[in-house]
């Protein structure tokens, strides 16, 4: 289901985007191997009026709302499923440039939306900087070695482009395939996301090992989120000097923080990355989408990107405020009820940020 942009949110430089998938048709059998150095590798082009998608992100004025597909998986179509069937492994089918480029076209070539985005994965560029993994069809991503201790930032090291050459390729490809009205977008998930992963070497429902590491290793926690970040803050460039329009950040268990939390584990390392790619490509927009972070929005706005809000509707896409005390989400609406408050996830971060209410009336946030 492809997701068109509200004329409000486009007017303040807003984004979008729905949950579908991404699949694609065969359209060369041979792709022209892509250099890791960047004198070789920067396409960038600009053309004389960039399209509509980009604009529309960019917050320019445009005569109708985008719409474009976020997610690439592509298992609603009947094609991907029987390519699926002759590559069965998640990622061969992300990693060789054919593959990436049929099945990222595939929906574009049945529904013509606005942008295409490429097909791959946010763990795509963790192997390139020591942290490696697979991906299981059934179970997701499984990583042998997560790092559980300082010992373990042994494995890190800086990014190796060469070994995503399959992502330049792809993008390049694209942008020719696809021609100058419709967008090709890249990804990256955002050090968070990605650090939940690489601590807890796998997905999870509750993120019992990255909280843990929190609170028991902080500095080990902000040295992989540091890592992470920088290297990220290459691979975005990378993407986007192969031929990427626009690039969204997915942090897509951002949601599990608190708003304190989130402040201190996510933020500054998406920061990081926006501030990199803003200086060597401040013509290009950056997206963010956070999952159920409905309670994040008015802290997402602050890292200068285009948010691209989860759930979207009237209040979460369109009615984004400035909390007066800086709580973010419900909680500073819950306080007007005149009753004493119970904060759901506590953490010392939110049980020891003293502030001083706005009506004076106290409660448990405040003490």
């Amino acid at each position: 289901m492809a997701t068109a942009m509200s004329s409000n949110a486009i007017s303040r430089g807003g984004l979008v985007g729905s949950k579908s998938a991404f699949a694609g048709r065969s359209i060369r059998s041979t792709a022209r191997r892509a250099t890791s150095t960047s004198s070789n590798r920067k396409l960038v082009v600009k053309a004389e009026s960039e399209p509509l998608l980009v604009r529309a992100v960019k917050g320019e004025p445009v005569d109708r709302a985008p719409a474009w597909m976020m997610r690439q998986a592509g298992r609603y179509q009947a094609a991907y499923r029987e390519l699926a069937k002759k590559h069965p492994s998640f990622r061969e089918r992300s990693e060789n440039t054919d593959l990436i480029v049929e099945i990222t076209l595939q929906p574009w070539k049945s529904f013509k939306c606005d942008g295409l985005i490429l097909f791959s994965d946010i763990l795509t560029p963790l192997a390139a900087f020591g942290v490696d993994f697979d991906i299981d069809d059934d179970k997701g991503p499984i990583l042998e070695k997560p790092i559980t201790d300082a010992e373990g930032l042994k494995v890190l090291h800086p990014i190796e482009l060469d070994q995503l050459h399959y992502v330049g390729e792809s993008l390049s490809i694209l942008r020719k395939e696809v021609g100058p009205d419709y967008a090709v977008l890249g990804f990256v998930g955002s050090p968070w996301t990605l650090a939940t992963y690489i601590v807890e070497g796998k997905g999870s429902r509750i993120y019992k090992n990255i909280k843990c590491m929190m609170y028991e290793q902080p500095e080990t926690l902000k040295a992989i989120l540091s890592h992470t970040a920088t290297q990220l803050a290459e691979y975005i460039c990378y993407q986007i000097e192969a031929g990427a329009q626009v690039v969204q950040i997915f942090d897509s268990w951002g949601g599990q923080l608190t708003p304190l939390d989130w402040e201190v584990y996510s933020k500054p390392y998406i920061q990081m990355m926006v501030d990199v790619v803003k200086k060597r490509h401040p013509d290009t927009p950056l997206t963010l989408y956070a999952n159920g972070s409905g309670g994040l929005l008015e802290r997402m706005k602050t890292t200068g990107v285009t948010l691209s809000p989860p759930q979207p509707s009237p209040l979460a896409a369109l009615q984004v405020t400035q909390s007066s005390d800086g709580s973010g989400g419900l909680l500073e609406r819950m306080k007007t009820t005149g009753v004493t408050l119970s904060p759901p996830q506590p953490s010392p971060l939110a049980a020891l940020q003293v502030t001083q209410s706005s009506d004076g009336s106290g409660g448990l946030l405040e003490r």
